[in-house]
């Protein structure tokens, strides 16, 4: 069967988190999307997983749960978390996420058990331990084989195995003697596959997709998934296609286009200040307009650890496919409107609804099948992010990128781009 999954996401009790992210609006709008697999998220929160024990029943001999409250639904969830390790090395601080799966609730509280020594599981869904991270991975390794380790978002400058403030150029110095335990890598909005192999040392591990959601809507939930094609339909088929980048079982991932995060091109927000790469490095990283270090975006960051060309692809690497959720699709034909709206929802119920998820909506239904439901413009928008035919201004520091779809028609009506919508070159602070 088919299994879009969607592994790493947050309940209400992480940081920045809404107190509506808990699992009865998770499993609600995972359908909507079109998901049927989801993690749990932060086992490690004393009150989530006490929640986590009452609103989720264990499907028997699949190391996977299903919603005590909802027993016909078609939703499965898997038991995991994200955790932040810090520690020294080489005199230098490191600040690394990590997300971890394990097969039940019991495992889980075994872990827990480990990982408290290292830090107060109390404070935040997501913990902070004052560990390495070899050790993080040796002990959550010695509860079970089963268990599986995998740092997150790799890329961005904060708290990233990558990342160009407290990361790391090599994953061996990370991992240490450990990274045997390590086989996938995620690859964080601001980044897609085909940045990911530019590194030859890349080539070992899967790499895999996930929304870091923050809240339940639609638009957040399953922005970045990963799709397997398993029987049975179980942790252990989930781990082994993973371990074994298994390009039978694990079919492709769901990629929003890489310049759409929040992180892609170097900048600094309160300036208003976004450069590609090169702007960025002959400004030696330092803002022209305030003479503040810039935050280094994630494609700088990969073009400064490439060993090969753009556009290389490594021999068994999995498919991708770049989309971006429906109703930031609708919000963009529509005009500057929040993707909440009322008009944005009404646009995306009627098409959800005849269709029945948003994935359906986005990769499979054609567009003569679109327009009996939704305007034109609209189909034809859809069409255009499934060809990856749209444009995205890249996003950057902290600040998501802005989707153009139809940017012909923005030259013909200003014969230029908006100034609000520009990139500001170097040759504007020369």
């Amino acid at each position: 069967m088919r299994v879009i999954a969607d592994l790493h996401i947050h309940g209400k009790y992480s940081r920045a988190t809404s107190a509506d992210m808990d699992i009865e609006p998770i499993t609600h709008y995972a359908q909507m999307k079109g998901l049927n697999l989801i993690g749990t998220g932060d086992f490690t929160h004393p009150k989530w997983f006490s929640g986590l024990k009452e609103k989720l029943t264990e499907v028997e001999g699949k190391g996977l749960y299903s919603p005590s409250f909802d027993p016909k639904s078609s939703i499965r969830f898997i038991i995991t978390t994200e955790v932040s390790t810090i520690f020294e090395f080489q005199g230098k601080v490191k600040k690394i996420h990590h997300v971890i799966m394990t097969p039940s609730l019991e495992t889980a509280a075994q872990i827990n058990n480990q990982l408290a020594k290292w830090g107060d599981l109390s404070v935040d869904g997501r913990p902070t331990l004052n560990m390495p991270a070899p050790e993080l991975v040796e002990e959550v390794m010695s509860v079970s084989g089963d268990n599986e380790v995998f740092p997150s978002h790799a890329w961005t400058p904060w708290f990233s195995l990558y990342g160009a403030f407290s990361g790391f150029d090599r994953i061996e110095d990370c991992y240490g003697d450990m990274t045997r335990y390590i086989h996938a890598l995620e690859t964080g909005l601001s980044s897609d596959p085909p940045m990911n192999w530019l590194l030859s040392s890349n080539d070992r591990f899967t790499l895999v997709s996930n929304s870091d959601s923050h809240s339940a809507w639609p638009w957040r939930l399953g922005r970045e998934a990963n799709v397997f094609e398993l029987e049975p339909f179980s942790y252990r088929e989930i781990i082994d296609a993973i371990r074994k980048k298994d390009a039978k079982r694990f079919k492709f991932t769901i990629e929003t286009p890489p310049a759409f995060g929040k992180y892609h091109y170097s900048g600094h927000r309160m300036c208003g200040i976004s450069l590609a790469p090169q702007e960025a490095m002959r400004l030696g990283n330092i803002c022209p307009k305030c003479g503040r270090k810039l935050t280094i975006g994630v494609e700088q960051r990969v073009e400064e650890l490439a060993d090969r060309p753009v556009g290389f692809k490594p021999e068994g690497a999995i498919p991708f496919m770049h989309l971006l959720p429906l109703s930031e699709i609708i919000a963009a034909v529509l005009g500057d409107i929040s993707i909440a709206s009322k008009r944005v929802w009404e646009v995306y119920n009627a098409v959800v609804d005849r269709f029945g998820d948003e994935y359906s909506v986005l990769i499979d239904v054609p567009r003569e099948r679109l327009v009996e439901v939704v305007d034109p413009r609209i189909a034809e928008a859809i069409i255009r992010v499934r060809e990856g035919q749209v444009k995205v201004v890249p996003g950057y520091d902290g600040v998501y990128g802005k989707l153009i779809i139809f940017p012909e028609e923005e030259k013909e009506a200003t014969g230029v781009k908006r100034e609000a919508e520009r990139q500001r070159g170097l040759e504007e602070f020369m």
